[in-house]
């Protein structure tokens, strides 16, 4: 597997993570402070449907990466 794939796999694990995340806040109805203002739910909907999505996006875009092809010998 080349770095290029690795890289946009690991992206897509932690995308997925962060999504799950956020779900996981809808569902146990954590409360998020900033300073002192309570964070909205909907916020954690619409992240994980784009943290969803991104992640989709890159794992989809590692199976289509081709790998780099290694210099061939000249012919002599």
């Amino acid at each position: 597997m080349n770095s290029p794939v690795c890289g946009l796999r690991l992206v897509s694990i932690l995308a997925g993570l962060g999504s799950l995340a956020h779900l996981a806040r809808l569902f146990l109805k954590f409360q998020i402070l900033i300073g002192s203002h309570p964070v909205p739910a909907w916020a954690s909907g619409v992240g994980f449907v784009v943290l969803g999505l991104v992640s989709f996006w890159f794992w989809k875009l590692s199976v289509l990466a081709k790998p780099a092809e290694s210099p061939k010998p000249a012919a002599v």
